[in-house]
């Protein structure tokens, strides 16, 4: 089962190195690593995918002649899938060396999945592992299960809505579910959680296998901290969390329609901020921002 491990990058170089270096050492070989750059201003880059794709036919390196953005550059990246099972990895994330073949395995085992989660395990920005209060959160609101498992339906939106407890880079997903439904435009913040809402809500199942198998880096300069610092990432949330909890009303998905009003983790991640944005400066800009998200009407 042919897999394409798609990479939207631009940012840090030595991240990225980690990052290309942890897919090539997967045990599982029958894979296409297509690497996007998003004209990042640094020539590192460009030279050092060219001495791996001088060797391997099955990397490929493009370089966008101008900036689309994070969710330009996913769109195009998902123009470019030929596979059947497409991963859309972050650049400054690692792949466990098992990580394909468990989810091949996944997919071998459950044919008609339209996306599958792994065990997942967060390091910083010097690859040590750490623990924020968001993931905290997030060990609360995923699965239990000792297994692998299917999940959908309302009951699966429910859990996402109370804490998104996925990590987008460390899905995978059916390139015909996916492709068939996209990224929706002008999300910058929540569109992988858009993403899986826009599945699951067309009647698409996940599976969950608990194995750990991918390592998601969390650290103070990417898009999303710094957003949450100044409020504009629970702006988008906000908006984001009303207009779901008004679809799954019209669905009569009570328990999702509640738990998307009440987004409590949004709001608690929102209040956990609140000492970081005065230390940096932005208390003024986002304080407000960051409290009338947390006590916002439900």
């Amino acid at each position: 089962m042919a897999i394409d491990v798609m990479l939207p990058y631009y940012g840090d170089v030595g991240h990225f190195k980690k990052a290309v270096d942890s897919v090539l050492s997967q045990t599982y070989t029958d894979f296409r690593l297509v690497v996007v750059d998003d004209g990042y201003p640094d020539p590192e880059p460009a030279r050092y995918m060219g001495e791996i794709t001088a060797r391997d036919e099955r990397v490929t390196y493009e370089k966008n002649e101008t900036n689309l953005g994070a969710n330009g550059n996913y769109r195009k990246c998902l123009e470019m899938v030929t596979a059947p099972i497409v991963v859309v990895m972050g650049a400054d994330d690692v792949m466990l060396p098992n990580y394909l073949q468990v989810v091949a395995d996944g997919f071998a085992a459950v044919p008609d999945a339209a996306v599958m989660e792994v065990g997942v395990s967060v390091i910083d920005e010097h690859g040590a592992p750490v623990r924020p209060l968001s993931d905290t959160v997030k060990a609360f609101t995923s699965p239990k299960a000792d297994g692998r498992t299917v999940l959908h339906g309302e009951k699966l939106m429910t859990s996402l809505m109370h804490g998104n407890w996925t990590y987008f880079p460390s899905l995978a997903w059916s390139s015909e579910w996916i492709r068939r439904i996209g990224f929706r435009e002008g999300l910058d913040v929540v569109q992988d959680l858009a993403l899986l809402v826009d599945v699951i809500t067309g009647g698409g199942h996940m599976v969950y296998d608990p194995t750990l198998a991918f390592l998601y880096r969390r650290h103070s300069a990417s898009d999303s901290s710094v957003r949450a610092l100044d409020g504009r990432r629970f702006d988008e949330e906000a908006r984001f969390f009303a207009g779901e909890a008004d679809a799954f009303a019209a669905r009569g998905w009570k328990s999702a329609e509640r738990a998307a009003r009440l987004h409590l983790t949004s709001r608690f991640n929102a209040l956990s901020l609140l000492p970081t944005a005065a230390r940096a400066g932005k208390f003024a800009e986002g304080g407000k921002r960051l409290l009338g998200h947390s006590f916002r009407k439900f």
